[in-house]
């Protein structure tokens, strides 16, 4: 079937893998089988994200099975982030799911189950929620949803499994920066989105071997802090950097008087507690005028984003006065 023919799926299943030769086509073959099951169209993109087996030649092979399966390949390993961000841009479903290329979770269950619980509760988002999991990850997992919860306000169990997202959150994620794709869920929640879970299937992975591992703890928590920051205060800098200016004259200003008021009273000074009042005070006019410049870019760039829509809107339209005229000269 070719593209320019191609009927918008209902249902994308994107796969990321890497060197997942042993089981991306049960993962390939499993999908396809969901949609019968379902009784829905659908598609499925798998990213080669750098695969150094035969990952390359299985997935060949199953195009020619699977006319709607739609394969990309990068030369190097990019990342999980780089694939599902090519993936989504691609995707045409009105529901898009994400599944692991290593059968830890099995599409025949999983995305049925996905998909009846977003409609059945009219949800946005469903999260996965892994049953009888028993790997060497459980306590990582553990800590990485208490602080998704915790600072992030995403009150699910399992926020880095499968998920199951309607066309309108994916189209609403920015432009997601290296192993991003662990807060998907974040960026829905702070969106206003309406997020759920469901009790899902896992086994252990029957081959291969766990990409991730415990060093991904720390950047993980070093991910959320600058996205918190970025979600709560790019629209606003000024807000974080003038708070933090105007405590800290605050508490010059007190040290100031109270040194003052020991002056007078006793006739004693504390040089030390004065210079660091001092600095402090000049610390905190310096992140006013970072409040402010942070302000400036942040208004640049909302006007640059309205002439690029401006632009994207003319060509939208010289783009329909030619095929309207392309239509009256065949005419």
């Amino acid at each position: 079937m070719s593209e320019s023919v191609f009927t918008p799926a209902t249902i994308s299943v994107v796969v990321p893998a890497r060197n997942e030769e042993a089981t991306i086509a049960d993962v390939v073959a499993r999908s396809f089988a969901a949609f019968v099951e379902l009784g829905r169209e659908g598609e499925v993109l798998v990213v080669n994200d750098g695969s150094t087996d035969n990952t390359a030649a299985v997935l060949a092979g199953l195009q020619e099975r699977y006319p709607a399966l739609r394969v990309f390949t990068h030369r190097r390993s990019q990342g999980m982030t780089a694939g599902l961000q090519r993936m989504f841009a691609a995707s045409r479903g009105e529901i898009v799911i994400l599944m692991p290329a290593d059968m830890e979770s099995d599409p025949l269950l999983d995305v049925p189950a996905l998909v009846r619980c977003l409609e059945a509760n009219d949800l946005d988002v469903v999260a996965g929620w892994r049953q009888g999991r028993n790997d060497g990850k459980v306590l990582a997992s553990r800590i990485y949803n208490f602080v998704m919860r915790h600072l992030a306000g995403v009150t699910v169990h399992d926020g880095n499994w499968i998920k199951a997202m309607r066309r309108e959150v994916v189209d609403g994620f920015p432009p997601l920066r290296s192993d991003w794709h662990r807060f998907l869920l974040m960026f829905a929640v702070h969106q206003g989105f309406k997020v759920g879970e469901t009790p899902t299937f896992y086994q252990p992975r029957p081959a291969g071997a766990s990409k991730f591992g415990w060093e991904r703890i720390p950047i993980s928590f070093l991910d959320v802090i600058v996205l918190k920051f970025l979600l709560t205060f790019s629209q606003a800098p000024m807000r974080f950097f003038g708070g933090l200016g105007l405590a800290g004259l605050v508490i010059s200003a007190l040290i100031f008087l109270y040194l003052t008021g020991l002056y007078i009273f006793t006739n004693t000074q504390q040089r030390p507690i004065f210079n660091a009042a001092g600095v402090l005070a000049i610390i905190s006019v310096l992140l006013f005028l970072v409040g402010f410049l942070a302000e400036l870019i942040v208004n640049q760039g909302e006007r640059i984003a309205a002439v690029e829509r401006r632009l994207d809107e003319q060509d939208d339209s010289l783009t329909l006065r030619r095929k309207g005229a392309a239509g009256n000269d065949s005419a």
